[in-house]
């Protein structure tokens, strides 16, 4: 991955965005449609003009500021499997899930280790001040001493060896979890790259628009003082190029937006400029979202019923635990005592240097409780294995509905493509008209607004199939 040199350092301490994981968390689930939402909705109500590449949407990079202040400014220009590389890398989000699997690793050996020897020592010192015991006519003393002792003993049950079992499937769905916020991860990141790309090229539009509308709004002018046009016609375009002004700078101020979400979820500092150095036409591959459509749903790649299937695992496991939970439980144990007097006086010594021991212990009677706790297990086995015949069908379901959905909006997309090309030639021939004052206002109005509806409805099918496409690949795993 290529930076330019003058990067500066990333996430410093203290950086507003670093370590957010609340905001990301809030907008992490509905981020994708969101920012589809606003881009599609901001497009829809913007007066776009016919001029400026139309066909395809010729996109552009973000714009860079003047040489003069572009040096002082750090930036980063990358692809967008750079700008996915790079969220993995420094995501936040995705560090937690990558820290859940050692976390889990460690509560799978705190099991394993539960039924392994363990092994602890003492050290003790006593004394009686001076006491002696008397035992048979005789006066035996008890002088000071220390003890040190090692204990080693070995617990388990068929419980436990079930335990580490189910430590085991904790650590897998760790692991899923982690692979599927790695995929969610990747997925908003093209889905923000896209956005802005397509939000760049709508503002390139519209400033191409203002542009010929303060050139017919002149013209306009110009016909009123010679007297060949009316006043009205001239206000009518003066109201069109100060509305164009205001669309411009709110699509500026909401294409900053989507870029402060890219900061947030590539953990940038907020000063950094992005250059997206990908374009629409790389990114947009109907051919590669066609095969999507005909590709076999292979339920078990998804990462929701692997999660699923592990929980239902887990529920089984559960169901074994407490049929063992009234199986023996075995201990042994080995001791050994080395007791040090500190005196030359004649005592006896009861401690036994050696020792070893064994306890079986065997549940007789519990009221009923862990005959309660299995019925109650197994209740949730089923529960549990309810729950993934419905999930298992509405996954099915779903891999039904986005096909349907991405065919849709490849459809669309093309028909759309071709309203454009037609919205274009008839107001580029009737702005011509204008300006030798053989159309009206009016017609000029009516085939901007034509155009308008063009643009928005392509721009609108451009980011469907982009949605349906990310949406079918995440419920396929690809």
């Amino acid at each position: 991955m290529y930076f330019p040199i003058f990067y500066q350092p990333l996430c410093p301490s203290g950086h507003n965005f670093c370590g957010t994981d609340v905001f990301f968390e809030t907008i992490k689930t509905d981020m994708k449609k969101s920012i589809l939402i606003l881009t599609a909705a901001i497009v829809a109500v913007l007066p776009l003009k016919a001029g400026g590449q139309v066909n395809g949407l010729k996109p552009v990079g973000i714009a860079r500021p003047e040489k003069e202040s572009f040096s002082a400014a750090p930036y980063m220009a990358m692809t967008l499997s750079e700008a996915q590389q790079y969220a993995v890398e420094n995501n936040r989000t995705l560090k937690n899930a990558s820290l859940d699997i050692r976390k889990a690793r460690a509560s799978k050996w705190q099991a394993i280790a539960s039924m392994l020897p363990q092994v602890k020592g003492s050290v003790d010192y006593s004394n009686t001040l001076g006491f002696k015991m008397s035992f048979g006519g005789q006066s035996i003393a008890m002088p000071p001493y220390a003890t040190m002792g090692l204990q080693t003993a070995i617990a388990f049950n068929g419980a436990m060896v079930v335990a580490t079992q189910v430590a085991g499937i904790s650590q897998k769905m760790a692991d899923i979890n982690f692979r599927q916020t790695e995929k969610d991860l990747k997925d908003q990141v093209k889905t923000l790259y896209i956005s802005a790309l397509v939000s760049q090229t709508t503002l390139l539009l519209m400033e191409e628009s203002l542009a010929s509308l303060e050139k017919l709004y002149e013209i306009s002018v110009s016909s009123v003082k010679a007297g060949v046009s009316e006043q009205t016609d001239a206000d009518q375009l003066q109201v069109q190029v100060a509305g164009m002004e205001n669309n411009v700078e709110y699509l500026k101020r909401s294409l900053e937006v989507i870029y402060n979400t890219i900061r947030l979820t590539l953990c940038l500092n907020e000063n950094t400029r992005i250059v997206l150095s990908d374009s629409l036409d790389t990114l947009i591959d109907l051919d590669s979202a066609g095969k999507l459509v005909g590709e076999e749903f292979d339920i078990t790649r998804n990462f929701s019923f692997q999660l699923l299937q592990q929980s239902t695992e887990l529920a089984r496991k559960q169901v074994a635990i407490s049929a063992l939970s009234n199986t023996p439980t075995l201990s042994i144990f080995h001791q050994y005592s080395n007791k040090q007097y500190f005196s030359d006086e004649k005592t006896m010594n009861m401690t036994p240097p050696n020792m070893i021991g064994a306890t079986l212990s065997i549940p007789i009677f519990t009221s009923l409780k862990n005959s309660a706790a299995h019925k109650e297990a197994k209740i949730a086995y089923e529960k549990q294995l309810n729950t993934m015949a419905d999930t298992e069908l509405a996954l099915k379901l779903q891999h039904s509905q986005y096909v349907y959905n991405l065919t849709s909006a490849i459809e669309k997309y093309r028909t759309q493509k071709q309203s454009v090309e037609v919205a274009k030639r008839v107001f580029d021939n009737i702005g011509k008209k204008y300006e030798f004052g053989v159309a009206s206002a009016l017609e000029l109005t009516n085939a901007s607004t034509s155009l308008i509806n063009a643009q928005s409805a392509y721009v609108e099918s451009l980011l469907q199939v982009v949605t349906a496409q990310i949406d079918l690949e995440k419920l396929l795993n690809n």
